[in-house]
């Protein structure tokens, strides 16, 4: 049986809800609330309080965990006057697992400090295989006490699990995964598609380069699902171009040169201006399709 730990869950999108399920079949009492009840339904099912906005899910917790769609959506539920850090009681902890922006997340950081409460930035990566499994990679920024003290509930959802140091520097590592997957899916479409046009087996292709030097989390995953034409999200289009600004903006103000990650963005742009934003980040195949007339079919 878990521990006494009241734990609060703010988010159950694609993401959030095999997250907060895992915390709830571990045995911890749980509050959750998300804008859309529904998508709760299955986790109140299991045993969750519902909670009506966040401040009550933070008055009821010693731990909260978020995870939301937008930057906003961050600075709202966790600064506003009805936010997370002004309802947790002193000595709470506030644990924010959205792809966010550095900058915020020491933001919140320093104001909870003041307030005598503790926060970490623990963006995660795995998509929804990774969250429905328990095996999201999750990179913390913070207090290193603070994430011991918070790494058995990361154990609950992932299988590597890394202290990055400082407020922030959990969402600078996660724009380095960012970086790394837009330019690596590009990379694994038109492997794909000139495996197509060259007559090939998809599925012998990618069990061929897949575990060759080639192999990527990419290819593995989401190549097939893009043979089958399903493009369903484990990670939205909308949230990926999000991500990618975040990027854009930070390597601005380091003065980097990205070209593989600004091509990448206007390849998504695109996809988003065809009506693709809620769909995976591997519908980005949809528009090289578009870009050389050729649909991939097995």
């Amino acid at each position: 049986m878990a521990t006494s730990k009241k734990i609060g869950w703010i988010g159950t999108g694609v993401m959030g809800n095999s997250m907060c399920r895992h915390i709830i079949e571990a045995g911890y009492p749980v509050t959750v609330y998300n804008r859309t009840k529904q998508k709760a339904d299955n986790l109140t099912k299991l045993g969750a309080e519902w909670a009506e906005n966040p401040a009550e899910v933070a008055s009821k917790s010693d731990i909260v965990f978020t995870i939301v769609s937008m930057p906003y959506d961050v600075r709202e539920v966790y600064l506003s006057d009805t936010g997370i850090i002004n309802s947790l009681h002193k000595g709470g902890i506030a644990v924010d697992m959205t792809t966010s922006s550095p900058n915020l997340a020491k933001e919140i950081y320093k104001y909870a400090k003041e307030r005598g409460i503790s926060t970490l930035d623990a963006p995660v990566s795995g998509g929804d295989v990774g969250a429905r499994e328990g095996k999201l990679s999750i990179m913390v920024g913070g207090n290193r006490g603070t994430f011991e003290e918070v790494l058995p509930f990361f154990k609950l959802m992932g299988k590597n699990i890394t202290y990055m140091g400082e407020a922030g520097n959990g969402q600078h590592t996660k724009m380095a995964n960012q970086i790394h997957i837009a330019t690596t899916i590009i990379g694994a479409i038109e492997s794909l598609l000139y495996g197509y046009k060259a007559g090939l087996n998809l599925e012998e292709m990618i069990r061929a380069i897949g575990s060759g030097a080639a192999g990527t989390w990419t290819i593995n995953n989401l190549g097939p699902r893009i043979i089958k034409r399903n493009f369903d999200p484990g990670f939205f289009i909308e949230h990926f171009i999000k991500d990618m600004g975040i990027a854009l903006d930070e390597a601005k103000r380091m003065n980097l040169s990205l070209p593989g990650l600004a091509l990448a963005n206007q390849f998504y742009i695109s996809a988003k201006a065809m009506g693709l934003e809620k769909m995976g980040i591997h519908a980005l195949t949809l528009v090289l399709e578009k870009l050389n007339n050729t649909v991939i079919k097995i």
